[in-house]
């Protein structure tokens, strides 16, 4: 047999506190002996019924399980990129400490909700680049997402479509096609200056890639750190500001199916993203057998509730007047 739920230690708590508890009802019984008779016989029948579901109820409460049998468990998972826009405007403090430093957080709990799921991350600004393809490793995944910062991809502007052509072509070179779920979290303040992202949006929606933006910033915007200073605006020789541009990045997920989302001074939605990204509908990824058993807690449970019906409908008699 075995034990679903072994908490002995619980077990033999209870049962000793249901043993001390009757031998303090017995007593009663033994101290009035002088005045009323006391039925031997048939408490020792009430003792042993009480006693039997009682002890149902406590095998029942450890879950027994008898026999075992072998099952096989498909392991379902889906595909996901993480495409992070890595430009100077990506510094800014409106979101604190730092719209980069924010995203790099929520990314780490997001991937923990995936633990099944081949997650890719692609880095761009004004080019996109394969920071890591897809993979089950989260661990390499997290490596990835500590080392992310704006130095690592060139800084001339913003082009959206360049992420999701990267994206598109590995998933259309991909050779998995039980994979049924495939698409890319957009991550970006939405300051696009490519201006080319709807033809690449129109292929991911004939591919069946659905899209899932997800812009940080706030309207009001914020200056962009730079060293000691902040990045200056070459036109006005002022301070550069970076606001939340949404546009660009609800057109992409409308285009392709999927839904936009926001990191704001107004809005949280990351648990949002994930909770869609949940929804979708995952392939099978592999299948694996696994050994298990059978509960059997109901059977001693019912046992147990039919003496103690039994034990209040059928009185028995301990006492003689």
């Amino acid at each position: 047999m075995i034990w679903a739920y072994p908490d002995f230690k619980l077990l033999i708590i209870l049962a000793g506190a249901f043993a001390l508890g009757y031998l303090f009802y017995i007593s009663r019984f033994w101290l009035i002996n002088r005045r009323l008779k006391v039925e031997k016989r048939r408490l020792l029948t009430k003792l042993i019924l009480r006693t039997s579901y009682f002890i149902l109820f406590l095998i029942s409460f450890a879950g027994p399980s008898i026999g075992t049998s072998t099952k096989e468990v498909k392991e379902e998972g889906k595909d996901i990129f993480l495409a992070i826009d890595l430009s100077q405007s990506m510094n800014a403090t409106d979101i604190g400490p730092s719209r980069l430093q924010r995203i790099k957080f929520e990314l780490k709990e997001l991937i923990k909700n995936f633990p099944s799921d081949r997650i890719g991350l692609i880095i761009f600004s004004s080019e996109a680049y394969m920071q890591c393809p897809l993979t089950f490793d989260q661990n390499v995944i997290q490596l990835y997402l500590d080392g992310l910062n704006t130095g690592l991809v060139p800084n001339a502007g913003t082009d959206l479509s360049g992420p999701l052509r990267m994206a598109l072509d590995r998933f259309v070179s991909d050779v998995s096609p039980e994979v049924k779920s495939k698409s890319v979290v957009l991550i970006s303040d939405g300051e696009d200056f490519g201006g080319e992202y709807e033809d690449v949006a129109a292929s991911l929606a004939e591919a069946g890639i659905k899209v899932f933006s997800l812009g940080i910033g706030t309207d009001a915007g914020s200056s962009i750190p730079r060293g000691n200073g902040v990045v200056i605006d070459p036109n006005t020789g002022r301070p550069a500001e970076t606001r939340l541009d949404r546009d660009a990045l609800q057109k992409i997920a409308i285009e392709t199916g999927g839904r936009y989302f926001e990191i704001s001074d107004v809005s949280q939605e990351v648990s949002d993203l994930i909770g869609n990204l949940e929804r979708l509908e995952g392939g099978t990824i592999g299948t694996r057998q696994v050994e298990a058993s059978s509960n059997k807690y109901f059977y001693f449970l019912l046992a147990g509730l039919i003496l103690s019906v039994l034990d209040m409908i059928l009185p028995i008699k301990t006492i003689k007047l």
